[in-house]
């Protein structure tokens, strides 16, 4: 089993004498499942699947019957928690009145899904679990120090190419990581998430994040994606924000100052993992023969960065820069005392590097030589 960073957090917390809920937000078939599972065997406690009616129905908000479930144990373990947005007043039951603790699993936030979430402020922690890092990857690999280039550079190249789910990173055989992808997207990213939200349109849903795909690394303007699908700016909105909401895409915003003159109100998307942007645009050549391995690329930097922010619980915004002028920043990185960080994303040895952040920074080229170093060190 490849060992996740989030345990480490896992393990604090069942450390802590507090009893707040410990919540693990991720998208499906991140591998939140099987640390239940490995929690269940160390702890002897019982998993609770909110997939099912009848496992819902023993979480009614009722006290005499949440006691009966508390009496089992003082570890309470529940997947996919999402599934049942009354779950929310359970919990709040089970924090006042049991000293017990309860680590919920969820693929779509309850705040997105319930307004009685804030009900639960001050007695929750969340963490994530997302597809593989490259650091969980090079532990599961055993990568010494005087491999690191090569291993890191074989590393990046896989997850460019397949992503890093665990299904897809753990199988062998190239036909059948794309049959799990294609699984994925078919099944998950369309048909659960439509159902889960009552979206009107799974092709149009597919249709959307097509455009997205195809789009990898550029400014995307919502306007022109609901006139060519003919559809409204809003509907692709709400697809978008509900793709992001459920770790799908990540959104990076135009970063905006006084200083300089905003180009577009425009966001640029990327993909938590690259593998269901490879299936979505039926593409899995090696990278030399990739017209779009720039975008690619970049889209492995922005998703790594995104991890080691969740994994890690930092403080720290992403943005992309661009002036009318044509000066532009791949990737600005600030954090909560407005101190900045900009990256410059090349697939080749870098040429010369314009500085163009108007506020004072740090400026970083980041290839795929040196990405393994440069991550874990500007973070």
């Amino acid at each position: 089993m490849i060992e996740r960073e989030v345990e480490k957090r896992i393990a604090r917390y069942l450390a802590d004498p507090s009893h707040k809920i410990l919540f693990i937000w991720g998208p499906r078939r991140s591998g939140k499942t099987t640390l239940l599972q490995k929690l269940c065997l160390e702890k002897s406690a019982k998993v609770f699947d909110f997939g099912l009616i009848s496992d819902q129905e023993k979480f009614l908000p009722d006290l005499t019957v949440l006691s009966r479930i508390v009496q089992a144990g003082d570890l309470i373990l529940i997947d996919e928690v999402q599934n049942y947005p009354e779950a929310t007043a359970v919990l709040k039951i089970l924090f006042d009145h049991f000293k017990i603790k309860v680590i919920a699993t969820g693929s779509s936030e309850l705040r997105q899904k319930t307004a009685d979430f804030d009900s639960l402020a001050g007695r929750f922690e969340e963490v994530y679990c997302l597809p593989l890092s490259v650091q969980e990857v090079a532990m599961y690999k055993n990568v010494l120090p005087y491999e690191e280039a090569g291993s890191f550079l074989e590393i990046a190249q896989t997850g460019q190419i397949y992503g890093f789910y665990p299904e897809v990173y753990l199988q062998q055989d190239t036909n059948k990581k794309i049959e799990i992808l294609q699984n994925l997207v078919d099944t998950y990213i369309l048909k659960d998430i439509v159902s889960i939200y009552e979206l009107r349109n799974t092709k149009l849903a597919k249709e959307i994040l097509l455009k997205i795909a195809l789009q990898l690394g550029s400014e995307v303007s919502i306007r022109e994606i609901a006139n060519s699908l003919q559809t409204s700016p809003q509907t692709v909105a709400n697809y978008l924000e509900i793709f992001v909401k459920n770790y799908i895409l990540i959104s990076l915003p135009s970063f905006k100052t006084n200083a300089r003159r905003a180009i577009s109100e425009h966001k640029k998307y990327f993909f938590y993992d690259l593998g269901i942007r490879n299936i979505l645009v039926s593409d899995f050549r090696p990278l030399d023969f990739r017209p779009d391995r720039g975008g690619v690329f970049e889209n492995f930097v922005v998703c790594e960065i995104e991890k080691q922010r969740r994994n890690r619980l930092l403080k720290l915004n992403s943005y992309f820069y661009r002036e009318y002028s044509g000066k532009e920043v791949d990737i600005v990185l600030e954090d909560y005392q407005k101190k900045y960080i900009c990256l410059e994303v090349k697939t080749g040895k870098a040429g010369i590097i314009g500085d163009n952040f108007p506020l004072p920074h740090k400026l970083e080229i980041v290839r795929p030589d040196n990405y393994y170093v440069k991550i874990p060190a500007l973070l």
